[in-house]
């Protein structure tokens, strides 16, 4: 017999319903507005039943192609491991910023003074399981943007100065985990999420959207 709809976990269920709707929105079943209406309504919904009933008009089921798929777009790759393991950025007397598709290193220095730096990670490239940010920065402004997916700790001494970390620890075992360390006096260091889960996944049911009207 199946499991009661109560007891399956609430995540998987609601896994469930997104997968479904983004399949439906991509074949052009619902509007973009009722895609991301129903969307919003999904993330918030804290019971089983709600999560069914947003998706029980919709016939498109999610298959193996669109599962592999998805995979590819959210499940974390790594490559094997280069012969860089550390890397340096150095700000000083000026603004730095690191982003795009770049390879992250093992071990990461950030040294900031009477500048700012901007490292963003949202399309980096992970080698590493476990990536190692230390932070030395005075007078200045340091921005970490991490996805949405990973793990993150942070260990910042502070010294007249704010630090601040609001990404959430979101990814499973098998996701990034960076540990921000080290210290600043008399600055700023934030980290953050730049793209929302929701705008991914309106971005991945449009790039599969995109493809079905090209095909």
């Amino acid at each position: 017999m199946p499991v009661k709809l109560e007891d399956r976990p609430i995540e998987q269920v609601r896994e469930e319903t997104i997968d479904k709707l983004i399949v439906n929105y991509s074949h052009g079943i619902i509007s973009a507005e009722a895609f991301e209406r129903r969307l919003d309504d999904a993330s918030n919904a804290d019971a089983h039943q709600p999560l069914v009933d947003l998706v029980t008009d919709l016939p498109l089921e999610a298959d193996n192609e669109y599962e592999r798929y998805k995979d590819s777009q959210f499940t974390p790759n790594y490559r094997a491991a280069g012969e860089r393991t550390e890397e340096r950025i150095v700000s000083i007397l000026s603004s730095n910023e690191r982003d795009g598709q770049w390879t992250v290193p093992k071990e990461l220095h950030l040294i900031c003074g009477i500048g700012s730096l901007t490292l963003d990670l949202t399309d980096a490239v992970f080698e590493h399981q476990h990536v190692v940010i230390q932070v030395s920065n005075i007078l200045s402004s340091v921005e970490i943007f991490v996805p949405e997916h990973v793990n993150v700790s942070s260990r910042i001494t502070s010294i007249i100065s704010s630090s601040e970390n609001s990404a959430p620890s979101m990814g499973g075992r098998q996701a990034p985990t960076i540990s921000i360390e080290g210290w600043s006096v008399l600055g700023s260091i934030e980290v953050k999420v730049k793209k929302t889960m929701k705008e991914k996944l309106v971005a991945f049911a449009n790039s599969i959207k995109s493809a079905l009207n090209g095909s």
